[in-house]
């Protein structure tokens, strides 16, 4: 429930202006809530004289606006968006407990849909191992079901599987990378926008991603697999895998001319 420190406020009604849910009016001069809200925070962060709170969550992590570490140039910007490649080769270096909290961060304040905030981060390093072992039990057990007659969607991870076999080195469907997230979601979008703000920050913290839809189509369909992740019941909409890169860029790929239509 938002709160109003009735003695800081000042009733410039910022907040009311702000609230998309209507849930605020200014009366005798200060901000009154009316009822329950989306507690997106907004008021929280409109506010110029800090009198808005939400004691369900960490006050305590709430900064205030600074112009000039803030501002971002867009050269910049669009720069490293340019730059930013997929990682297929990893170190074989762990990514440190630090690094990884951070990278949660940057997913923990993602928009989300009504701002429900549902989306769970799932990282797997230390026992990676065992996944791997997991899935590869999953992909064979599926092929011996499916005999003769394999379904068009596994053909991939027959490929995968054989090369494992044939040289445990090729590990083509998990790049020897030493860590991957899973992110749950009711909403792929959520999942996406979380995954995009975690890639951009990981970039800058010289971290590897690289997307795998295949790894998280074969978690999604294996209810052990989900049951040992600790996510039973839900779904798997985005899977990254992460570690620091063994190969360096040095210029952007081309790209095609973007479809635009001005009206």
């Amino acid at each position: 429930m938002v709160k109003i420190d009735r003695e800081k406020c000042i009733g410039c009604g910022l907040c009311a202006d702000d609230c998309i849910a209507l849930n605020i009016k200014i009366q005798d001069k200060k901000a009154q809530i009316l009822t329950d809200c989306l507690q997106c925070g907004h008021c929280v962060a409109v506010c110029p004289k800090g009198a808005v709170s939400i004691p369900e969550y960490d006050m305590a992590d709430v900064e205030a606006y600074d112009p000039e570490s803030f501002r971002l140039k867009p050269d910049q910007v669009l720069h490293a968006i340019k730059f930013r490649r997929s990682i297929r080769c990893y170190k074989p270096q762990k990514l440190s407990r630090e690094d990884m909290e951070l990278l949660v961060q940057a997913g923990r304040y993602t928009a989300t849909a009504k701002n429900c905030q549902g989306n769970s981060f799932i990282f797997v390093q230390e026992e990676l191992g065992q996944l791997k072992s997991m899935v590869w039990e999953y992909i064979e057990n599926r092929t011996a079901q499916e005999g003769q007659e394999v379904s068009r969607d596994l053909l991939p991870y027959l490929s995968f599987n054989k090369r494992r076999k044939a040289d445990p080195a090729d590990d083509y469907l998990f790049r020897n990378a030493p860590a991957l997230l899973f992110i749950t979601s009711e909403r792929p979008l959520d999942a996406g926008l979380a995954a995009q703000n975690i890639e951009t920050l990981a970039v800058s913290m010289d971290i590897g991603v690289l997307y795998n839809g295949y790894l998280a189509r074969t978690a999604n369909a294996d209810p052990a697999l989900k049951e040992w992740l600790g996510i039973a019941g839900e779904t798997i909409q985005a899977c990254m895998l992460l570690g620091y890169p063994d190969r360096r860029y040095v210029r952007t790929a081309p790209r095609k001319e973007a479809r635009v239509i001005w009206k």
